[in-house]
């Protein structure tokens, strides 16, 4: 997987510096006649300017339904037997759980404009993405989770910056978590220093792994609970915890740092030593999706450079459209320049496939940290 994914990288930073540009958007009207597309994707990933563009460019409709995690993805699907949406956005590792539960399709890779994503994003979806020589996940965007801190109030060391970093005794009860990423965090910071009985990917092959590994990971994490204010779940609640909780350092996804910086906060991000938690979102059809034809279109109009810039300028996520970089706006850029650095985006941990087995048990693990 790191080989991959590396290549998804040198080749994302390549194509900011020098993208070419799609082949001309494809605009099929005879879908215009159909029935709306059903959106489920993140809070945030579509506001109301780019469902404005998308109905203008293809003459489709569409509705937008948000959801916060990819467990509640999950669980709405399921309830549903894949019906309800057109399209949905997991995280690449979460894709297999939904073929155990025969609720998505195959993706017909002719109708889409390949050309228009970066082909190191194409390449990095491999692992996840392609199941038994089918594919069913179209790279949409990816992302980190690493450390936010307010530097007037948490004296950070960026150079030597680690997940032992959250638990200084000097941030009080200031810092903010999410349950079962915040035990992954430990778990890097606690095999770094040789207290893991197991490698800690050994965690997602087998049971006995993964409890043996996280006996010990959680019970690091009580030691430290007492310095939580606030855990959070959606970006929504991880905002919060920073701007009216009196969080001053958290373990956050990228976009929480770049939206409290756009409000006028001293937020700083950076990677740890042990590696940034990093994830890869894309478009995937339920199973029943009344309307795929408009998925399609819906992909084809995200894979270019103007939907892409759209979309990054929505949420601060890294866009897979080839050439949206060269469109953000200078604050947007930096952004991502302060916050990794070359060696950084090499050291990238990317979350390995969760099967249904390893998320009912990471669940049970973090139901016993928050009620500890």
């Amino acid at each position: 997987m790191s080989i991959t994914r590396r290549r998804f990288l040198q080749g994302s930073l390549a194509a900011g510096a020098a993208a070419t540009l799609p082949t001309p958007f494809y605009i099929n009207r005879a879908l215009a006649q159909q029935e709306p597309l059903r959106i489920y994707a993140w809070a945030g990933y579509f506001n109301d300017a780019m469902l404005a563009d998308f109905t203008d460019k293809t003459g489709i409709p569409a509705t937008f339904t948000p959801y916060g995690t990819n467990d509640e993805l999950m669980n709405s699907l399921r309830a549903s037997a894949g019906e309800g949406f057109d399209v949905i956005m997991p995280t690449v590792d979460r894709v297999p759980g939904y073929l155990d539960y025969d609720l998505i399709q195959p993706l017909d890779e002719s109708r889409i404009h390949w050309d228009g994503a970066l082909e190191s994003a194409i390449q990095g979806s491999e692992v996840g993405g392609v199941v038994d020589g089918k594919r069913y996940f179209a790279p949409s965007d990816w992302g980190t989770e690493a450390i936010t801190w307010h530097r007037r109030y948490a004296d950070i060391d960026r150079a030597n910056l680690s997940y032992a970093d959250l638990w200084n005794p000097e941030h009080g009860q200031g810092v903010t978590v999410r349950g079962h990423s915040a035990l992954v965090g430990i778990g890097l910071w606690l095999e770094r220093e040789g207290r893991l009985p197991r490698p800690l990917l050994d965690s997602y092959a087998s049971e006995e792994a993964m409890r043996a590994n996280f006996d010990v990971i959680l019970e690091e994490a009580i030691k430290h609970k007492a310095m939580l204010v606030q855990f959070w779940n959606t970006e929504n609640e991880a905002q919060a915890a920073f701007r009216t909780n009196g969080a001053i350092i958290g373990q956050t996804w990228d976009s929480t740092a770049f939206r409290l910086q756009q409000e006028g906060d001293d937020i700083a991000y950076g990677a740890p030593k042990e590696g940034a938690l990093a994830w890869m979102e894309g478009f995937v059809i339920p199973k029943n999706a009344r309307n795929p034809d408009a998925v399609y279109e819906l992909i084809n109009w995200y894979y270019t450079p103007e939907a892409g810039a759209m979309f990054v300028e929505a949420t601060g996520y890294n866009s897979t459209s080839r050439g949206a970089t060269e469109l953000l706006p200078e604050a947007t850029r930096r952004f991502f320049t302060e916050s990794y650095t070359e060696q950084d985006l090499e050291n990238l941990w990317w979350w390995p496939i969760q099967e249904p087995w390893y998320v009912a048990l990471r669940n049970e693990y973090q139901d016993r940290y928050l009620s500890a």
